[in-house]
């Protein structure tokens, strides 16, 4: 393990201002994306759209340290045949990869899923190394409901994240190690901070025992907040300090970045709490976001597949990164929507 080198590429997914594009949806979830503005999920149109997004020049130089990708983006070569990992590097941004199978059903547990992919993931490494990964993604799933999450899920799941991460370390790439606790469902924010708590626990005793070295790994974590179907949602400022009051108890300082994801918030929902967070300030680690559809929503709905909205897509994308590179620095507003 180059601890030095882990630790410099950590940092620069941290960079102020900046934080990561989650680009790395599998073929499933990408259909459902095109599907929703009609159009054919082909290799060229997906090869297309994230190549719209990685030549969005000013939002990519300013704004993004890193883009999250799916194998198939990768290996892919943008349509001038520069390879897409070289679009992204020319950015001054990094490329990571997704390397998890998907969460299944866990066996013996009704709802609750495990993470797998550890099976060859140490071959896969070295070839994403080569291929020019920087980092990785491995994310865990937890439901909150009647009873769950079961001290069984959450072992399971944070042990598979230290298991990831070590192997992660071995090949000289930063693991992003990701814990969602899930906002569907009817739970109080109480019980999302019980549950988020209990996971980071978990997750940090499982990395120490591990040797994962903490230095060179980022955190990418729910924001504690009401369940979807709550009537009771809390509002910006609680959201930000119980996710910090949650993050101070659970966190070892070591960690230098947590990337938060966005998990089914509306765009300005997740610029304003990571905002609210950074302006209350005083943090041991630094605080941005790895966002998937609160950065891509907007460009996927104004681009429709169309060559011809390509620059009005480009346009809405770099506004979503502008607006959360304020929002990591602390420094964004509602009227500058």
């Amino acid at each position: 393990m180059n601890k030095q080198a882990l630790e410099t590429i950590a940092q620069a997914m941290v960079a102020d201002g900046k934080g990561i594009l989650a680009a790395d949806e599998s073929t499933g979830t990408i259909k459902k994306r095109f599907d929703s503005i009609n159009v054919t999920s082909t290799e060229d149109n997906r090869r297309d759209y994230r190549e719209m997004l990685f030549r969005t020049d000013e939002a990519m130089r300013e704004h993004i340290s890193g883009v999250i990708l799916f194998d198939e983006t990768l290996r892919q070569k943008a349509a001038d045949g520069t390879p897409l990992v070289q679009v992204i590097a020319d950015t001054g941004a990094l490329p990571g990869i997704k390397v998890d199978a998907g969460a299944k059903p866990m066996a013996g547990h009704d709802g609750e899923m495990v993470t797998e992919g550890l099976d060859g993931l140490r071959d896969r490494l070295s070839e994403y190394h080569a291929l020019g990964a920087k980092f990785a993604k491995w994310r865990a799933v937890i439901n909150i409901a009647e009873g769950l999450p079961s001290a069984a899920c959450l072992t399971a799941n944070t042990h598979a994240l230290a298991r990831y991460a070590a192997l992660c370390q071995e090949a000289e790439i930063v693991p992003i190690v990701e814990p969602e606790v899930i906002m569907d469902g009817a739970h109080s924010v109480e019980r999302c901070y019980e549950v988020t708590s209990a996971a980071l626990t978990s997750l940090y005793a499982q990395l120490g025992e591990q040797g994962v070295h903490l230095e060179g790994t980022v955190l990418k974590p729910n924001m504690v907040v009401s369940g979807t179907e709550n009537s009771v949602q809390a509002g910006i400022e609680q959201v930000a300090e119980m996710t910090l009051d949650c993050f101070k108890n659970c966190v070892p300082h070591a960690v230098p970045g947590i990337v938060f994801l966005s998990g089914g918030q509306s765009d300005q929902d997740a610029t304003a709490h990571l905002d609210a967070m950074n302006k209350i300030g005083g943090l041991p680690w630094k605080l941005s976001f790895s966002y998937g559809r609160a950065l891509q929503a907007a460009p996927l709905k104004a681009w429709g597949g169309k060559a011809e909205n390509i620059a009005t897509a480009q346009a809405a994308f770099a506004h979503r990164a502008k607006m959360n590179g304020l929002a990591a620095r602390g420094a964004w507003s509602a009227d500058m929507e």
